[in-house]
């Protein structure tokens, strides 16, 4: 009897393991299809596993329903961090800012950066350095309805929404296909009239971000493909824009744009003042990251110029998109969770310079929410305009009225490698008034830009400093003019570049490369002809006040290893007192003796006596 109930337990709990995997597997697919409600109502129900966990956190941080996913990264993150893709180190990070976890968020995405954030010392500097606040307005008491995207028509707004439930339901969030709505506004600043597009316009798939003509006869918009094409390994429908012409009260000559493709996504159109140029976003071969912002140019034949990247001061690894553009396209608009923001997708702006976009200021925490916020659109002759938000939960049309920000004194630049022109990330800039006292300070991040508030008419020094690399300092004095705002860009040099004695090795260590120190025999007297070479060393680190070494001294391996680690560091030890006692901090040196366990040539017990001293050496590694 016993033998049959032990059979009737293997048989159940096979089932139960195959019932799983054939579960785990149907939601996988759907996972896959990008029917993320569908998939995470099945994984739920299944015993947890990393890469369960993994799709499960994904399909919450898809739909933002943050806090599920925190609760599931959470989980993934004590399976096993090392196993994880670095990239859902940015979405954990981005789902506990979504919240309100900033504390907790800026561990994550300082591991995810390898450098420290600290994003509510960011979040108050930007109270001074924006140049705008901003009061927000809800656009509709049905704040279920899904609406963003808007765009001014005339008299009335266009926009998208999810409010049609005659449509199909989309596999990703179980709402409603979008559709391009048109409403006028009533005295209250709510939305009222809202009336479909034609069914020339909305069909079965989604319809958004409409832009128009400054005669309001063009429309530019968003449809998605109504096919899937395979890409890779996953079959997606990609976004698409499309251009309608207005004649005699009808949507007609609706096509796609030549730069469109199956295989890749354009979206979030918006037609400049004069309409001779597209400003759009695109995961386009390449990109620099997610999705890029772009601008092609319109023809006077109708015809199309080539899509042009705006490079990577706008457009980071993550996503740039909804872009907008001022009349006179000095300034861009537009929304990225690349940049440092407050989570989710900020809005920032960019202003022109010579025809180039520069670094872009995050629009501050009174338009800016720990969710998404994009889509902004404003009349600079009002100071009012409308953005898209999903802080409550769902995509809710907002309008506002921005006013000017008075404390608005403000330096600003970037971080770069004086040779090679790159961003330096990590570097700490500090900022000093002229008593020498500390006016700010801060450490860059991924784009190595620095903000501070200055006053006018003072004198100020500021400082950069970053590991191997030679400090920077540089004086100014603003003037009494009002609002200014100061660009000073700080190129730092590193020591290997700097100094020819200085080398980078292949493991990655920064050494200085002196003659080799020789000791007597079971000896560690520094000799004169030692002195001599230490000498080198010791007026490079006059020169250098900032830098940091490890002396390190290896033997031969011509007596036990106890032996010679105990005269490796006492080598070691004799080369710091000798730097010490010329004046050189002790706190900048550290000594370490290594014996006979990193030879430069292996060769054992058969080394020739040129072999042993080859190995028998001192090596100075510049640790900062």
């Amino acid at each position: 009897m016993k033998k049959y109930f032990n059979i009737f337990f293997l048989l159940f709990f096979s089932f139960l393991a195959i019932g799983q995997k054939g579960s785990q597997k149907k939601a996988d697919g759907l996972f896959k299809k990008k029917s993320f409600v569908q998939a995470a109502a099945i994984y739920e129900k299944l015993k947890e596993n990393q890469s369960l966990l993994q799709n499960l956190g994904d399909c919450y941080y898809n739909n933002y329903q943050m806090n599920d996913a925190v609760r599931v990264y959470g989980k993934l993150f004590l399976t096993g961090k090392d196993s994880i893709n670095p990239e859902t180190y940015f979405k954990y990070a981005q789902a506990i800012m979504g919240t309100g976890d900033y504390v907790k968020a800026d561990v994550i995405m300082s591991e995810y950066l390898k450098y420290n954030v600290d994003t509510p010392v960011f979040i108050s500097n930007l109270a001074s350095i924006v140049p705008y606040n901003y009061n927000l307005q809800l656009m509709t008491k049905n704040t279920t309805n899904g609406d963003f995207g808007i765009a001014i028509f005339g008299d009335k707004v266009a926009f998208a929404s999810a409010r049609n439930n005659a449509n199909p339901e989309y596999e990703w969030n179980g709402k409603p296909y979008l559709d391009l709505f048109t409403a006028t506004m009533d005295e209250n600043g709510l939305l009222t009239n809202v009336e479909p597009f034609p069914k020339e316009i909305n069909t079965k798939t989604h319809e958004s971000s409409p832009t128009f003509s400054s005669d309001r006869k063009i429309m530019y918009f968003n449809r998605t493909n109504d096919k899937k094409v395979k890409v890779g390994d996953e079959k997606f429908a990609s976004v698409k824009i499309f251009k309608a012409e207005f004649n005699n009260g009808k949507w007609e000559n609706i096509n796609e744009l030549p730069f469109c493709s199956d295989t890749y996504s354009t979206q979030h159109p918006v037609l400049s003042k004069d309409g001779k140029k597209l400003y759009f976003s695109s995961d386009m071969p390449g990109s620099i990251g997610s999705f890029d912002i772009y601008v092609v140019t319109i023809n006077d034949d109708g015809t199309y110029g080539s899509p042009i990247n705006l490079g990577n001061l706008v457009n980071t690894i993550h996503r740039e998109q909804f872009p907008f553009v001022n009349e006179d396209e000095s300034i861009l608009y537009f929304a990225s969770d690349g940049h440092q923001g407050m989570g989710g997708l900020d809005l920032f702006m960019s202003e022109s310079v010579n025809g180039d976009f520069h670094k872009p200021v995050n629009l501050g925490a009174t338009i800016n929410s720990n969710s998404d916020d994009f889509a902004y659109v404003v009349d600079e002759q009002t100071n009012r305009g409308f953005l898209s938000s999903n802080r409550k939960g769902i995509d809710n049309l907002y309008s506002f009225q921005r006013i000017e920000n008075e404390d608005n004194f403000v330096l600003q630049g970037d971080i770069k490698d004086k040779n090679t022109k790159e961003f330096l990330p990590g570097t700490t800039v500090t900022l000093y008034d002229d008593k020498g006292n500390v006016a700010g300070e801060m450490v860059v991040g991924a784009k190595a830009d620095y903000t501070f508030i200055t006053q006018p008419n003072t004198k100020y020094k500021i400082r950069a400093v970053k590991n191997f690399y030679i400090p920077y300092e540089q004086e100014f004095v603003t003037n009494e003019e009002g609002k200014m705002r100061y660009s000073i860009e700080l190129f730092m040099e590193c020591y290997d570049d700097a100094e020819e004695i200085i080398t980078k090795r292949q493991d990655g260590k920064v050494q200085i490369v002196l003659e080799n120190i020789y000791f007597d025999f079971n000896k560690w007297e520094i000799k004169p002809d030692a002195a001599r070479i230490l000498d080198v060393l010791y007026d490079l680190l006059v020169k250098y006040p900032e830098m940091e070494i490890e002396l390190g001294a290896h033997t031969d391996s011509r007596a036990s290893e106890t032996f010679n680690l105990m005269l490796s560091n006492r080598r070691a030890l004799a080369t710091l007192e000798y730097l010490v006692g010329k004046g050189i901090d002790k706190r900048r040196l550290r000594s370490k003796g290594f014996g006979e366990a990193i030879p430069l040539i292996r060769c054992g017990d058969n080394c020739s006596e040129d072999e042993h001293s080859i190995n028998r050496r001192c090596e100075f590694i510049i640790l900062k």
